[in-house]
């Protein structure tokens, strides 16, 4: 009777788990139904109504002198404020992670603000402190430098916007870290320039080119604090998707998404490059990817 029993007890069928949401058939489905209707719909039109144009037309709209003059601003614009974000985030991570001093929540709470303020507000505010008679530009004015309605307003506004992307991305990675390492370091008879590039310089090395591509592809893209304080000279400071916008009122539709084409084209390779950093990141620290 025994043995039956156990034989029976174990033929028995195991009752699946409750899960909490449907099963994986359904939620699929809704998955893939929503991320086509945000996301893969929008884009899908986006291409086809490139394709309205002919190749010729399509290389002309793309590569005119004034959209390429947009292309180097954007581009090297975008590149030279994730640089300085990249040096200034992780000391600004540096701080908020090692010391503590009054009114550090604040602070903290500070590098999180590009994030929720309307990118309208960031340009309009950032225009007022450093124009020609601004509270900053006032004082640069007179030595002939301008920080607004150039080149050098845009860089400004994208590191305004680029610098929560590193310091959030190396934080918590700064804060895992395993300061026993340093002191061992350090008792050998290491100095402080060593244990930093020797021992903590390795470690955080993924998350800080993660929040570099971050910072990168978010100021490419840029828009609503740039407009405001480059001033749009064509061929100056006109940034790629003042040119798009430009287009679109224009009623060149075609143009416009040719453009657009283009700037999906280096999002989605900077997509690439985040996702691969990220894994590279996981990988680091000892995490399944």
């Amino acid at each position: 009777m025994g043995a039956a029993s156990d034989l029976t007890g174990a033929a028995a069928p195991r009752r699946r788990p409750k899960r909490v949401l449907p099963g994986f058939g359904l939620t699929l489905g809704y998955t893939l139904f929503y991320l086509s209707i945000i996301v893969l719909i929008p884009l899908l039109a986006l291409l086809a109504k490139s394709f309205s144009l002919s190749w010729p037309q399509f290389w002309e709209a793309v590569s005119a002198p004034r959209v390429l003059a947009s292309y180097k601003l954007t581009f090297g614009a975008s590149f030279i404020a994730a640089c300085v974000n990249l040096v200034f985030g992780l000391l600004i991570a540096w701080v908020l992670v090692r010391y503590q001093f009054p009114g550090k929540k604040i602070v903290d709470a500070f590098v999180d603000l590009p994030f929720a303020l309307p990118t309208a507000v960031a340009g309009i505010s950032l225009t007022a402190l450093l124009a020609g008679n601004g509270w900053v530009g006032q004082y640069f004015e007179p030595f002939g430098i301008q920080l607004a309605f150039n080149p050098n307003g845009v860089v400004i506004a994208l590191i305004f916007i680029g610098l929560p992307f590193v310091v959030r991305t190396v934080q918590p990675v700064l804060e895992d870290s395993e300061k026993e390492l340093e002191e061992a370091a350090t008792s050998l008879g290491a100095t402080r320039w060593q244990v930093f590039t020797k021992v903590i310089l390795p470690s955080i090395t993924p998350a800080l080119l993660t929040g570099f591509a971050m910072a990168f592809a978010r100021a490419i893209g840029e828009y609503g604090s740039v407009i405001f304080i480059a001033g749009n000279m064509p061929m100056v400071s006109e940034i790629t998707p003042l040119i798009i916008i430009g287009k679109l009122e224009q009623y060149d539709t075609a143009g416009a998404t040719a453009v657009a084409v283009v700037m999906l084209f280096f999002s989605f390779i900077m997509l690439l490059v985040i996702n691969a950093l990220q894994a590279w990141q996981r990988r680091h620290a000892g995490m399944p990817a």
